[in-house]
């Protein structure tokens, strides 16, 4: 005969009893017998509406994923040589997305000869990071993969001073 560690359905300790008299008290009570510790000894099972503790947990873990941010890394892309209107659209749309509270990665992009020029794009984000101030806090210092110079700013945090590169 096999004995279980029994946990009424208000959580309160009844005991070890064999398991027909734990199952007969779960479908007096028109509840369940579930096994909660398998590698006890004895085991111990609890007697619960099963149907309600998932759906109570479904609910839980719909709830804390709902108070989750989700940060997105949005981009913004220049050349070297980039217009002054442009630069600003541009500026003020990274100002928009850091107030969103999203990442973003400003992008020098080079063609041709301008691969020679690095300094160009080096000195825009300088610019685009003094003119950004406290709009966002500098992330990772600028470089380069390839024909791109990329660095990202994130959204201000409370009680952090922005970081600034050599």
């Amino acid at each position: 005969m096999r004995e279980v560690r029994l946990v009424d359905a208000d959580g309160s300790q009844a005991g070890i009893v064999p398991i027909e008299e734990a199952l007969r008290r779960a479908q007096e009570q028109t509840l369940d017998l579930v096994e909660v510790a398998p590698t006890a000894k004895p085991p111990v099972c609890r007697i619960m509406d099963f149907g309600k503790f998932l759906y109570e947990q479904k609910k839980k873990a719909h709830i804390s994923k709902k108070k989750q941010k989700i940060i997105h890394l949005k981009e913004v892309k220049f050349r070297p040589n980039i217009d002054e209107h442009d630069y600003d659209f541009k500026l003020k749309n990274a100002i928009r997305f850091l107030g969103e509270g999203d990442k973003v990665k400003a992008t020098v992009q080079f063609r041709g000869r301008e691969m020679a020029r690095q300094d160009l794009g080096y000195k825009l984000l300088k610019r685009f990071e003094g003119d950004l101030g406290e709009h966002g806090v500098l992330e990772s210092s600028p470089e380069m993969a390839g024909n791109r110079m990329h660095v990202i700013f994130g959204p201000p945090r409370h009680g952090i001073k922005p970081k600034t590169t050599p």
